[in-house]
């Protein structure tokens, strides 16, 4: 899958428990080789100008309400808006896997006869997405991740799968939570590790673990570097197979020397933790912008020559919005569909981290699936 595989978002909205989050189930005894998790939301990192969301579930606890007072990021210029970029059909979206238990599917199965469904379905419904584990449950995390693993490996597909749990997410705004320590932390990730199996698996470590340390003491800051460092060598060491991409922000964020020594200090640049970094997490950046922002972010890395980036392209259609608004904002179009053959050197895949349709909070309740949200995206 080498060469074949490719927020500023300074706070993270998730509402609930996460979107393309598997919700907790009640079991993961040892050895148990089936599970059948509900998903929920991904979560909505949200942009100044964006990043994932997430709805409600019965069986898992949510990230807090409460925000804390920040400051606000400046906003860059805006780049002058070439023509959307089309969600071209790509056979190999089939060589990742479609989780079948997310809100659109479940909308689509539950509205047969609105008229917006057919587009709903086809542009959106029917295209491999993420899978996200924003909750803080060590007791069924295992588990969650084999049903999810096992359901991709029994198809022939690889899933993509997103850890979110790091402590002091969010710097303490909308979509703080995960683990209550980094102890408790490593112990999460490397019960995360045992669930991957045997196959391919992509993994997107963290979104804005990296990207949004301002909160952080410089203590704190290697703390959390040393964390995702072993992280990264815990995913590998369980399943040499999993490929794990470290958070690079986005071409609207941070500098890209910035960017890589942080992504240096977490254990990016080891062949034995990390195959690359991602960009764009729930954010609208065009790809082609997110290419030239990856590419310079790798170089200042150094690193082994196969250390590759994955880019969202889930609804950077038509580029961030001129004003730089981050919540829902009007006129954004899906952009490429998901892929493992992007054709583009060091750009491993594109993929849909962000579920479009599931809003921000302005076009319905943050990490819930909008069905008017998602016909505009996908007309």
């Amino acid at each position: 899958m080498r060469g074949t595989l490719a927020a500023a978002a300074s706070v993270v909205v998730a509402v609930g428990t996460v979107a393309g989050l598997v919700s907790a189930l009640d079991r993961d005894k040892a050895g148990a080789d089936e599970a059948r998790p509900t998903a929920s939301a991904t979560p909505s990192l949200r942009p100044l100008p964006a990043l994932p969301t997430a709805s409600p579930t019965g069986n898992s606890p949510s990230p807090s309400q409460s925000a804390r007072a920040k400051p606000k990021k400046k906003t860059p210029k805006p780049t002058p808006t070439p023509a959307p970029e089309k969600a071209r059909p790509s056979s190999a979206a089939s060589d990742l896997y479609r989780y079948g238990d997310s809100q659109v599917l479940d909308w689509v199965r539950a509205n047969r006869s609105d008229p917006r469904r057919p587009l709903i379905e086809s542009r959106i419904a029917n295209r491999p997405a993420a899978v996200w584990f924003a909750d803080y449950a060590p007791a069924t995390i295992t588990a969650r991740v084999r049903a999810v693993t096992s359901a991709g490996a029994r198809a022939g597909q690889v899933p993509v799968l997103v850890p979110y749990a790091v402590p002091d997410r969010d710097c303490g705004g909308h979509s703080e939570g995960g683990a209550p320590d980094l102890d408790a932390y490593g112990d999460w990730i490397e019960r995360f590790a045992r669930g991957l199996g045997s196959r391919e698996v992509v993994v997107i470590l963290e979104p804005d673990a990296l990207s949004q340390t301002e909160c952080l003491s410089r203590g704190q800051q290697a703390d959390r570097y040393a964390a995702l460092a072993h992280a990264g060598r815990a995913l590998k060491s369980a399943n040499p197979r999993a490929r794990v991409y470290y958070d690079a922000g986005h071409s609207a964020w941070n500098p890209p020397g910035t960017q890589a020594a942080r992504l240096r200090a977490a254990g990016a640049a080891s062949a034995a933790s990390s195959d690359g970094v991602f960009t764009n997490v729930s954010n609208f950046h065009r790809t082609s912008d997110e290419i030239a922002y990856a590419r310079k972010v790798l170089a200042a890395l150094g690193g082994p020559s196969g250390l590759g980036a994955v880019i969202d392209t889930s609804r950077n259609g038509n580029g961030a919005p001129a004003d730089g608004e981050w919540c829902d904002p009007d006129g954004r179009k899906l952009g490429r569909a998901p892929t493992l053959r992007t054709s583009e050197a060091g750009i491993d895949a594109y993929l849909w981290v962000k579920l479009p349709g599931e809003s921000d909070g302005c076009k319905g309740r943050p990490g819930t699936f909008t069905a008017d949200y998602a016909y505009e995206l996908a007309d």
